[in-house]
């Protein structure tokens, strides 16, 4: 069936992630998608690696179901012109004024065309003494304080996805899905930005509000949590890794009698209460480690599951590609590439009766003569 945005043309001047994130994702949902690359080298984000089938593995990740145009802005503006004269959403993250320098200022195209979404994605924003500054993931992580509570005690860490660039691609993502519900009401399009440090600082709030208000940064804990425990990694005796989630006081009481099998651990004024807790959290792990070293981490998940409590088996990237739920739930496709088939993983939102477009990663320029001609030059 044609997904809920058959119909819906998307012009995307986009590099890196976090354009490509939102726009792959309108191309999931059906959107026609033209990605305008520069010639010869197109998105720079190709280059990163040579993991897929010799292909890089953002580019391949971000790009599905769109459709490639080598143009060069510069000389072949009038193209550009003729593209967006004829879209719905046009989303640009280029450097700083680098879009209205070109003539597709979300300003003039708003005048030229009042149906016309607009999409503006930066690092720090169209104003402010950061406006012009170079924006890329690990200096934003860096501005908006996640490195600083991510980590070790020791050593502070960066994350190790590109946590600002996906969260302003899913923000602008979610503009452009509610910019087009609005224009359904109104007829009218708009203009709207996102900035990478103000994403990723929507996703800084509970630090934010602990430091502003607490008077202290949240302690860095590696895996554990900062406020609560026992809250994080413990391992069996056979080395597995499981990540312990205890929420409250009730499942407190739950995990020391039918996990640890220790119930009067619960009631010890070391330990009964989360502050307590964290205060003696060293003596708490010698504690838990003493009975989970004595067993395998198939007995250890097989006490835990029959406990009830929250837990997790770490796993690493290579067994989280062959995770038993993801299987079980049918949640693999197969999409081409111009180097040759790979998985991916169908998009999180599940409609009932409708699957994912999912298209093929493009070559760079694959379409620009279809495309031209479409538009009769």
């Amino acid at each position: 069936m044609p997904g809920p945005l058959s119909g819906l043309l998307v012009v995307a001047l986009e590099q890196a992630v976090a354009a490509p994130l939102a726009t792959r994702q309108l191309a999931d949902l059906g959107a026609r998608v033209i990605k305008i690359e520069r010639p010869g080298v197109g998105d720079f984000a190709r280059g990163y690696d040579r993991t897929v089938h010799g292909q890089s593995s953002h580019f391949v990740w971000l790009n599905r179901g769109k459709e490639s145009v080598e143009l060069d802005v510069k000389e072949d503006a009038h193209v550009l012109h003729a593209l967006v004269a004829r879209a719905d959403v046009f989303v640009q993250n280029l450097a700083p004024g680098a879009a209205a320098r070109l003539g597709f200022g979300s300003d003039s195209l708003a005048a030229q065309h009042p149906r016309l979404i607009t999409c503006d994605i930066s690092g720090y924003g169209s104003d402010g003494p950061y406006r012009d500054r170079k924006a890329y993931d690990l200096l934003i992580q860096s501005e908006a304080g996640l490195i600083s509570v991510t980590g070790t005690p020791e050593s502070p860490a960066k994350v190790g996805i590109a946590a600002a660039d996906i969260a302003a691609g899913m923000y602008a993502y979610s503009g452009i899905l509610t910019a087009l519900y609005d224009r359904s009401r109104t007829g009218r399009g708009c203009s709207f930005e996102v900035s990478m440090l103000e994403a990723l600082g929507e996703w800084m709030g509970f630090p934010l509000y602990y430091t502003t208000y607490g008077g202290a940064a949240p302690v860095r804990s590696g895996v554990h949590h900062a406020t609560i425990a026992p809250y994080g990694a413990y391992r069996a005796g056979d080395g597995t890794v499981i990540q312990l989630g205890i929420q409250n006081e009730r499942e407190w009481q739950q995990f020391c009698s039918t996990t640890l099998l220790l119930p009067h651990v619960a009631t010890d004024a070391r330990f009964s209460s989360n502050s307590s807790r964290l205060t003696h959290r060293a003596e708490l792990d010698a504690v838990i480690d003493s009975v989970f070293g004595g067993l395998t981490g198939s007995a250890l998940i097989a006490r835990l599951e029959a406990s009830r409590i929250a837990f997790a088996q770490q796993r690493t990237v290579a067994e989280f590609a062959a995770h038993p739920q993801l299987v079980e739930r049918d949640r693999w496709r197969t999409v081409s590439t111009p180097g040759g088939e790979v998985q991916a993983l169908i998009p999180p939102v599940t409609v009932r009766g409708q699957e994912a477009s999912m298209g093929a990663v493009p070559a760079l320029g694959e379409h620009t003569e279809e495309v031209l001609r479409w538009l009769g030059i």
